[in-house]
């Protein structure tokens, strides 16, 4: 098997996919002297990756000292070990913390990639110990993406919800200051407009906006770095098997210009693949239900296909009952489910099942949400659609989804599709009648609403007590940035699905991204990170940007490894 005749193309290293993880591993082999191919299965490269914000959690990250806050191993091992609750994942926890400075630098000197602390994120449990309540979340400088030069266009496409007006490319901050209002929100978008506008020489080039921002600018920085190393890409080329022999993994079958590509890696495969969000049948067989592939914004790609073929070498799992989870809506006419993120934060809205009733804190972690959905669903509650429930003030001050507050955007403006995806009426009972919900119970439950508004004190579920719930809530509004009336005519109305970001559960790793057996010993050359992997965070969400920072992390942590052992 491994007679070079009976290979097609050889290499050291294989890399399958081409999101965060895929390139920091092939960045990191390149620099450690090993040849490096990546096969991206679709005819885009950055994968969910680029579709993203772009937040990396790195904690203990030697950039917070420098930005004016504290971290350390130690309390960063204790929020970690408290929040997962997962013995076995200890060893990678540590591995992940005792990490995020070799990151950094490597990022910073060896690709030439900034990233900057944000002082706004908040560890999603900041009540435990070890949280922190600002700088470990870190998000990357903007790109010109033109220094890409054509690859600029087979970058996938920004996430239309991390953009604005569907097309302007702006940074997490911006998008926080926008969507809850915050001083300055007018200026912030006047600057955003008009310098997308006043780039005359790439307009008339493109729509696209060059400034690569959030999850665009952390795949172009690494894709630049990639093509300085001379590290080849392959689209539309995707692995339809791993190939073994008695030693371990020793290549792949890449499906190529409708040839089957025998790809021999010297040094080992790194699946980086995503997860399997947009399998029907993965998600039906794995995840909680009800589900659906329509319900994620994980990337088209993102099948399961080398989970298969990791379960096909006898490799173990972990996890696949459980997903990035977040509140998600369907917009017609759009590729990809929204995720509600900053919406159910803001004041004078509401999440309800079809009975009318409220069951979750509206403003807690996507995770948290979802799991409300879910269990208020399993518990009789028909949450699944559940109904995201607006006044006329919260149409006026804030955005939903594509709908940009009516201060901006009046309802008639709005476009047929749009029309078709918000539910309008006139009362709050006219509006049950349009979403088949008992009249009284929403003027019930939205009753409830408007006393605790007045009370500043969620009486039921405690919205707004956390400082997590409350970063995303309109700071102005008093004397609860996450409460207010819905007492104003017209009411609004959107649909809401129990959705995710990507599946977090995949094929066991240890430590070192070793693609583990079931019997827990290795399979030799065989790695994997990202959302194809087991993630490190267990079942937990500990904060935002713990997809990307593991995703990351393993990568390099895989590359390093490789490069330690010798061909076979």
């Amino acid at each position: 098997m491994n007679n070079s005749e009976t290979w097609h193309y050889t290499t050291d290293v294989l890399i399958v996919g081409s999101g965060a993880g895929a390139l920091t591993a092939a960045v990191r082999a390149a620099d450690n002297g090993l040849n490096v191919l990546v096969v991206e299965k679709t005819e885009l490269w950055g994968g969910t990756s680029a579709m993203s914000g772009g937040v990396v959690w790195l904690p203990n990250s030697p950039l917070i000292s420098a930005a004016g806050g504290e971290d350390s191993i130690a309390e960063a091992r204790e929020y970690m070990r408290r929040v997962i609750d997962n013995p076995e994942q200890h060893a990678r926890i540590d591995a992940y913390i005792n990490s995020t400075g070799k990151l950094v630098q490597f990022l910073n000197d060896s690709a030439g990639i900034n990233l900057t602390p944000n002082p706004h994120y908040v560890d999603m449990y900041p009540d435990v110990v070890g949280a922190k309540w600002q700088y470990r979340a870190h998000e990357f400088d903007p790109i010109d993406g033109a220094l890409l030069g054509d690859d600029i266009h087979t970058l996938r496409r920004q996430h239309p919800q991390t953009t604005l007006f569907g097309f302007i490319g702006w940074t997490a901050n911006d998008a926080t200051i926008l969507q809850t209002r915050a001083p300055g929100w007018l200026k912030t978008a006047f600057g955003l407009v008009a310098g997308y506008f006043l780039d005359f020489p790439w307009r008339l080039k493109s729509f696209r906006d060059r400034r690569l921002v959030l999850g665009g600018s952390l795949v172009a920085g690494l894709r630049m770095a990639a093509k300085i190393r001379g590290i080849t890409m392959w689209l539309s080329s995707p692995v339809t098997k791993l190939i073994s022999d008695d030693i371990g993994v020793v290549g792949v079958v890449v499906q190529r210009d409708g040839h089957e590509v025998r790809v021999r890696a010297r040094r080992g495969v790194i699946i980086a693949s995503g997860g399997f969000e947009r399998n029907t049948e993965l998600r039906n067989t794995y995840l909680p239900r009800p589900t659906d592939a329509r319900w994620t914004a994980g990337s088209p790609g993102n099948t399961g296909d080398l989970l298969m073929e990791g379960l096909r070498l006898g490799a173990d799992t972990r996890f696949l009952e459980e997903a990035w989870w977040g509140p998600t809506t369907l917009v017609p006419g759009e590729p990809q489910a929204r995720m509600l993120i900053i919406e159910k934060n803001l004041p004078g809205s509401m999440l309800v099942t079809r009975s009318g009733d409220r069951f979750v804190n509206e403003s807690s972690s996507y995770t948290k949400v979802v799991k409300g959905i879910l269990q208020a669903n399993n518990n009789g509650g028909e949450s699944v659609p559940a109904y995201f429930i607006f006044d006329a003030n919260y149409r006026k001050r804030y955005p939903c989804g594509p709908v940009y507050p009516s201060s901006v955007m009046p309802d008639w403006m709005l476009t047929r599709r749009l029309r078709k995806w918000l539910y309008k009426a006139n009362s709050l009972e006219d509006l049950a009648e349009k979403l088949g919900i008992p009249p009284r119970r929403l003027v019930e439950t939205a009753g409830n609403m408007n006393l605790f508004a007045t009370s500043g004190t969620d009486k039921m579920f405690n919205r707004g007590g956390s400082l997590y719930d409350r970063i995303y809530g309109d700071q102005t509004n008093k004397p609860n940035p996450c409460l207010g009336a819905i007492s104003t005519p017209p009411f609004y109305a959107i649909k809401v699905y129990p959705g995710d970001l990507g599946t977090k559960g995949g094929l066991h790793t240890d430590e070192f991204a070793r693609v583990l057996n079931v019997s827990g010993h290795p399979i030799r050359g065989l790695y994997a990170t990202g959302n194809c992997a087991a993630s490190v965070m267990g079942s937990a969400y500990p904060a935002s940007g713990a997809t990307l920072g593991p995703a990351m992390i393993f990568g390099l942590i895989a590359a390093d490894h490789i490069g330690l052992h010798s061909e076979f």
